[in-house]
């Protein structure tokens, strides 16, 4: 009994340590992932090729849905000249459907490639993914946000907001990472960093 016991509170610790286990995103000087992935376009995007040319600020974003999200990809699209001629390319991941995505394309009217990250491979590799909690799930739902439709086999993951700039021996040289879905970096601080 007193075996079972121990084995029940290891397993009760185990749990407990692991649901407070949150992503921590990749640090400065971190090596960042090769990824491959499809734009709105259909194109393969490859972070090695878009490398050789530049600089590459990544961002994360959570959806079409997220008035947060688009605002930052508008922002990003109005300044996307003054990025370009520091030699640098916006890319921006996402857990959304393709489809969707479409829906961001015209929300945000971005130019720059965006990508659906199948299977979460990106988000998980730059450490931003989380599952939604249930009740925030359901919270969503009711709002007629259903992130299980939204987000197809990804389910309710969604990134930490997040951006990256990466430089050409693919480094991390800045990172805005915040709990925060409501915080995200300025374009004049992105610059700044480039």
């Amino acid at each position: 009994m007193k075996r079972f016991s121990l084995v029940i509170f290891f397993f009760a610790c185990a749990s407990f340590a692991m649901a407070q286990q949150a992503p921590e995103g990749l640090f400065i000087a971190s090596k960042a992932p090769d990824f491959k992935a499809k734009d709105q376009k259909g194109e393969e995007v490859r972070l090695k090729d878009l490398l050789k040319k530049g600089k590459v600020v990544l961002v994360f974003y959570r959806g079409y849905w997220c008035p947060f999200c688009n605002k930052e990809l508008t922002r990003l699209n109005d300044s996307l000249q003054f990025i370009t001629e520091k030699g640098a390319t916006v890319v921006a991941v996402t857990p959304e459907k393709p489809e969707n995505i479409d829906s961001t394309v015209n929300r945000t009217k971005a130019t720059f490639s965006i990508l659906y990250d199948e299977g979460l491979k990106i988000m998980k590799a730059y450490d931003v993914a989380f599952e939604v909690q249930e009740n925030v799930a359901t919270r969503y739902r009711n709002a007629g946000l259903d992130l299980e439709k939204l987000n197809g086999k990804n389910g309710k993951n969604l990134p930490v907001p997040a951006v990256y700039i990466i430089d050409k021996e693919a480094t991390v040289t800045y990172r805005f990472f915040n709990q925060d879905y409501k915080k995200r970096p300025s374009v004049k601080d992105i610059l700044d960093n480039l």
